[in-house]
């Protein structure tokens, strides 16, 4: 008699982290109140386990992560086009996730997985896509 009260402790401990765990919602836009092609929030702070769901608002994006801003032990994930997409943040680390077909426009977002050393925004990347990632890197530092 005594296993089974065991048996559903155990199954609940083991599920107890994903119950937890939050959903938070990013918008993809052509315009917003940050400008012209953006993710709206253009940043985020999240808990690892947390997920992201990337919702097209409007046609012709994706979320795709950045080669060169991504943490060590993260798989590199890259969204259909005009496709909704979820994505579970497990790594602690800042992550850059881009729109593949506006990257030169500036389509960048950074997302904060627990607490994270500053990150380096890659020199390979558009002169429009590393100021919004170094000014998004700066709102997550001031605790933004």
């Amino acid at each position: 008699m005594l296993l089974r009260p065991v048996a559903l402790l155990l199954a609940s401990t083991l599920f107890a982290p994903a119950a937890l765990a939050d959903v938070h919602e990013v918008k993809m836009l052509n315009r917003g109140t940050q400008g012209a092609m953006v993710y709206e929030p253009d940043h985020l702070r999240i808990a690892p386990g947390d997920t992201v769901r990337f919702v097209p608002t409007m046609s012709g994006h994706n979320a795709a992560s950045v080669p060169g801003l991504l943490p060590q032990g993260a798989e590199a994930f890259k969204s259909k086009l005009n496709q909704p997409y979820e994505h579970t943040f497990n790594v602690p680390g800042m992550y850059g996730i881009q729109c593949i077909p506006h990257l030169a426009m500036g389509m960048v977002m950074v997302i904060q997985v627990g607490d994270a050393a500053p990150a380096t925004v890659p020199a390979s990347l558009p002169a429009r896509a590393k100021t919004r990632f170094e000014a998004q890197l700066q709102k997550l530092g001031a605790g933004q």
